[in-house]
């Protein structure tokens, strides 16, 4: 039977932002999109209605993709859409394992060739396959604030992830004129 085990929220010079509306949460995941490069996976961990689908049609927006395309995986388990020309049209892998109840389950939707694969990978609910994922990836936990804000807490996991992370502060500050 697949462990449920709690995600590892260490912090790790992580990044904290605010969102006060969808359409913020939307901007803040276009920021993140237009730094994330073929192979990276970025776990999207936060309750029900939290905006994590939001959150995955920014990333898309900031790869080139339609964002209109973006919707929540829950019943298909994983949705691919494609990025932009000048991403060289790269897979986007967005799953959902709010159904996946075994280890069997989460081997047979494909999981581990998303991401394996040349594309970035998004799962929703990553929490159900804690064991089964790369210690190098971006966690972003959102919690809500109130009816439409939310906090954002980017975790790196890995050199990768923390230069990543490392740049989104340095945009961060940047528009914010520091």
């Amino acid at each position: 039977m697949l462990q449920f085990a709690a995600m590892d929220a260490r912090q790790e010079s992580g990044l904290e932002l605010v969102s006060l509306s969808e359409a913020e949460t939307i901007n803040i995941g276009r920021r993140i999109g237009r730094r994330l490069a073929a192979g990276d996976l970025v776990l999207l961990l936060a309750p029900f209605g939290a905006g994590k689908t939001h959150l995955a049609k920014g990333i898309a927006a900031g790869l080139g993709a339609d964002p209109d395309e973006v919707n929540s995986p829950s019943f298909v388990l994983i949705n691919e859409y494609v990025a932009g020309q000048e991403r060289g049209r790269m897979p986007i892998y967005h799953a959902d394992l709010y159904r996946i109840e075994t280890a069997h389950d989460l081997a047979t939707i494909g999981l581990e060739e998303c991401f394996n694969g040349d594309g970035i990978c998004l799962i929703e609910w990553a929490e159900r396959a804690a064991g089964a994922l790369p210690d190098e990836r971006l966690a972003v936990h959102i919690s809500e604030t109130g009816e439409k804000s939310r906090r954002l807490r980017l975790v790196p996991h890995g050199a990768r992830y923390r230069a990543l992370v490392a740049t989104l502060a340095a945009d961060q500050n940047d528009a914010a004129g520091n």
